[in-house]
């Protein structure tokens, strides 16, 4: 099905890469060309220690990325979909060279060669899955780092320093807490023309989510609260609209799960309550108190290693009360509860549903900066076409109108904010979210809901009384309501 956007923005990439006036000029549009159809680039980031590569491995079901603090966590690293497993190291200077690997402990190893760390660029490592088919992941070193350096490498990445736009489409952002550099960390991440303060990229994680509550069996509950504040607070929505409180380690633990590990659960769940419960105070003592419950201390530290006390606690009270019965009921019920099937659905509706605009804005930001440096031998034609057609583009419309109002630049009734949000898609990209019903709603109660809503719009847009802003923000959302309803009315017919 043609795509005006893609099928424009990808012509005007093809007119300047034709005309671009040196090889570096020529290589950056290239890119830029690549990755308007290629798979959306999503960034994990976050402090040292935030849990970033323990989440990546997470979310792929695979322990690919090293936790420890090896050579390789102070590179960046690509991981994308492969036919077969390969891993390129990019110095900074020169072509990438493919490097052989291992797996003896479970995480990729590479072999740098003569190679220090800091001469490299990033590592790309190409790998079959299905799960990195939509997402190409970059996993960072920490920000806030105590090498300067170190921290300089994500901040390149992420950030729209000296002019250039940001490698990543969008950006996973891991905290335990809020601090002053997370929120930093963010602006910078949202500082280019395009993509100024736009909340569609970011997605926050409350990662560790687990020791917020102190491991507790409601720990994950303290988690939420906690998350539910962060996203009031008006200046991180406005950058990080929606956090989500995951325990990583847990789900890692819990999208690998195996028999045996289950078998060592089952024993404490079977073992004396009382006697479970004083060996499970702290890690301290479930990994040295000596007890008659036959699990040996080699086998307590590979649980703690793998679910933590938490996760080693809920396992145990799962089991006990009957709620599950296998390794695979236990392995649904911990991805469930650890927040990586919550962090999935958001990771669909704020990025996958979304991916050809978040795609598009990067492509048409890097085509910006080029023609404005001179890049091409035409460059103010294709300049003027560019910015007309981020003008004229309705998506990126709704981006910079969804930032104004959360912002606070656009004037309008507080019980109308929420609805408008909605529309603009800042809760989702699917008519059914933009509308506020359930995802499941029909054609009819979609085409419905819409007609009633855009009477509603097209008065505010028309009123003598509405500012000017708002009369901007509703002719968007009219806009946006009248594809609904003529896109639903034609599946409407089509099934009567």
């Amino acid at each position: 099905m043609p795509d005006p956007l893609v099928d424009n923005l990808g012509a005007l990439l093809d007119r300047a890469v034709a005309t671009a006036v040196d090889e570096d000029v020529r290589e950056r549009l290239i890119d830029a060309r690549e990755r308007l159809t290629g798979p959306l680039r999503l960034a994990i980031a976050g402090k040292v220690k935030a849990g970033k590569s323990t989440l990546l491995n997470a979310i792929l079901g695979d322990e690919l990325a090293p936790t420890d603090a090896g050579e390789c966590t102070k590179i960046v690293t690509w991981y994308h979909e492969g036919t077969s497993p390969q891993v390129t190291v990019h110095p900074l200077v020169g072509k990438g060279v493919v490097r052989p690997w291992s797996r003896d402990s479970g995480a990729l190893e590479v072999d740098l060669g003569d190679l220090p760390a800091d001469a490299v660029d990033r590592i790309d490592v190409s790998w079959p899955t299905s799960k990195l088919r939509a997402l190409t992941i970059l996993d960072t070193p920490g920000i806030a780092s105590i090498s300067a350096d170190i921290s300089a490498r994500t901040q390149r990445v992420l950030a729209a320093e000296d002019g250039r736009v940001p490698v990543a489409d969008a950006v996973l952002y891991l905290m335990r807490h809020t601090h002053a550099s997370d929120v930093r960390f963010l602006e910078s991440f949202h500082d280019d023309e395009l993509a100024h303060g736009t909340p569609m990229n970011s997605v926050g994680v409350l990662s560790r989510a687990d020791e917020i509550g102190a491991c507790r069996l409601d720990a994950m509950e303290v988690a939420d609260r906690i998350a539910a504040r962060y996203e009031a607070d008006p200046r991180l929505r406005r950058l990080c609209p929606v956090i989500v409180p995951v325990n990583g380690l847990l789900a890692f633990a819990a999208t690998t799960l195996r028999e045996v590990e289950y078998a060592m659960l089952a024993t404490l769940a079977r073992a004396e309550r009382a006697e479970v419960e004083m060996l499970l105070l702290t890690a301290d003592r479930f990994l040295h108190r000596s007890s008659a419950i036959m699990l040996t201390e080699i086998e307590r530290e590979h649980l703690i290693e793998r679910m933590g006390l938490f996760g080693v606690r809920l396992s145990v009270e799962l089991i006990r009360a009957g709620f599950v019965t296998s390794a695979v009921e236990l392995s649904d019920e911990l991805v469930e509860r650890s927040g990586l099937t919550r962090l999935r659905l958001v990771l669909t509706r704020q990025f996958e549903q979304r991916s050809r605009v978040l795609k598009a804005r990067s492509s048409l930001a890097v085509l910006s900066d080029v023609l404005r440096s001179g890049g091409c031998t035409d460059s103010e034609a294709l300049l003027a076409a560019a910015e007309q057609l981020s003008a004229s583009t309705h998506e990126f419309e709704e981006v910079r109108l969804l930032s104004a109002l959360r912002s606070g630049a656009i004037e309008v009734r507080p019980e109308r904010v929420a609805e408008l949000d909605r529309l603009l898609g800042g809760s989702g990209h699917s008519a059914p979210a933009r509308l506020g019903l359930a995802e499941e709603a029909t054609a009819g109660e979609i085409r419905q809901n819409a007609l009633e809503s855009l009477v509603t719009w097209q008065r505010l847009a028309e009123h003598p009384l509405s500012g000017r802003q708002l009369k901007v923000a509703a002719r968007a959302a009219t806009r946006t309501l009248e594809g609904m309803v003529a896109a639903h009315s034609s599946v409407s017919s089509g099934g009567s």
